[in-house]
């Protein structure tokens, strides 16, 4: 497999976490906890896969950076920051929001819920403009990866 293929892999990962997400939401609303549990199982599968993905090209190839214009940039890291952010955030409210459901404790579940699919759809939403940007619509800059950038090699 080509390396070029890993961000267009783990993108499609998270899109496709957020459709199962989406779907989970939909069923929920329905009264489908079958379904519901089904989907937001396959949506945590996917979002494992990504991050496993994204943290094995981050320590062995590396990170692109922006090769967009300079004037760009500024703003392209702050959308980057906004993203990271979002991505942290519901990670961790989306492992706790699964926790919640695997000790039945569905009072605070349904609480947080909604807040996590929310977010978890921003952070989607937000990591494929950062794709689009990296890897679309402007050519990608240096990449480095952690081993080489610390050990040198």
């Amino acid at each position: 497999m080509e390396l070029a293929l890993l961000p267009t892999i783990s993108t499609s990962c998270i899109v496709l976490s957020a459709i199962f997400v989406a779907i989970g939401v939909w069923a929920i609303k329905r009264k489908d906890r079958r379904t519901h549990e089904r989907m937001m199982k396959l949506g945590a599968l996917f979002a494992v896969l990504f991050f496993l993905i994204y943290l094995g090209r981050t320590v062995f190839v590396g990170n692109t950076s922006f090769g967009g214009p300079d004037h760009l940039k500024p703003y392209y890291f702050l959308f980057l920051i906004f993203h990271i952010v979002l991505a942290i955030l519901g990670a961790v409210l989306g492992i706790r929001t699964l926790w919640l459901a695997s000790r039945e404790r569905f009072d605070s579940h349904k609480k947080i819920g909604p807040v996590t699919s929310i977010l978890w759809f921003f952070s989607a939403g937000t990591g494929v403009v950062v794709y689009i940007l990296l890897y679309i619509l402007y050519p990608g800059g240096q990449t480095t990866s952690l081993i080489k950038a610390i050990f040198g090699f």
